[in-house]
């Protein structure tokens, strides 16, 4: 049986007291700041201000991510692996840190939504934002990935770094979840059954569900309250899987990448 721990609280102060390379695999989906009088985004089709939360008005975001990217790579374990999601807000900002603190970046994965949202008209100036980016990072050469088991989600083919998942109406009032069938493929090729997977930035707690799903223990923080109390009765309410055959069947895991 899995062992789920969830915090509510700030992910620094949370994982300083963390053990010393305690977990195998950590997905950070970190606030993007983009919250602000400066940031605009649609709803119900009208132009509002962006206001996603607190949690994602940062001063400084350089000194935002190094300080939980630092305590991150400390909790990691040596064959263990880090997955950040972000965009060209705060994407160039995490690379710079993971070089900074010699992390070994496996890959820079691009997650392309096929069905993004078009732009509004008054801003028919640029390209659709279409794609999301997710470093790959490990603390040397020597970490763990399972290969065969990304081959087998590529029905059959070595997967590129170009992940084809359509974006999904959101299970939670969360405005940044992430998609269940974008974690399974990083859980599934970047841990293995009963080990630790950590999200500092749980959100809605989508990474637990998966994580429990699949027989990983998981340790999981977050900073709202009422965020994590959605997070925590998803992952309550989330079974085992005990024959992860019958999880292969389902065509939403199994995705080609052309």
């Amino acid at each position: 049986m899995s062992e789920i721990k969830l915090y509510n609280g700030d992910a620094f102060e949370v994982l300083k007291n963390l053990d010393s390379k305690s977990v195998n695999m950590i997905f950070a989906d970190p606030p993007y700041n983009l919250s602000g009088k400066n940031y605009l985004t649609c709803k119900t089709g009208k132009l509002v201000k962006c206001d996603k939360g607190s949690w994602d008005h940062i001063d400084d975001i350089n000194e935002f991510n190094k300080s939980w990217i630092d305590q991150c790579v400390r909790v990691l374990k040596d064959d263990g692996t880090i997955w950040i999601s972000g965009t060209l807000h705060n994407h160039p900002s995490v690379g710079m840190i993971l070089k900074q603190l010699n992390l070994w970046i496996i890959n820079d994965i691009i997650w392309f939504k096929p069905n993004a949202s078009p732009l509004l008209m008054h801003k028919a100036n640029r390209f659709v934002p279409s794609t999301e980016l997710i470093w790959f990072a490990a603390k040397s050469k020597k970490y763990y990935f399972d290969y065969q088991m990304a081959k087998q989600l590529g029905n059959g083919k070595q997967m590129r770094n170009l992940w084809i998942i359509p974006a999904e109406r959101h299970k939670t009032l969360h405005p940044t979840e992430k998609p269940e069938r974008l974690l399974e493929r990083i859980i599934l090729t970047g841990s293995k059954e009963g080990d630790t997977v950590l999200d500092p930035f749980m959100g809605s707690g989508t990474t637990g569900v998966v994580a429990k799903r699949f027989n990983r223990n998981f340790i999981g923080i977050e900073i709202d309250e009422k965020y994590f109390e959605i997070a925590k009765e998803r992952i309550n309410g989330t079974k085992e899987e005990t024959d992860l055959t019958d999880c292969f069947s389902n065509s939403n895991l199994l995705h080609l990448d052309l």
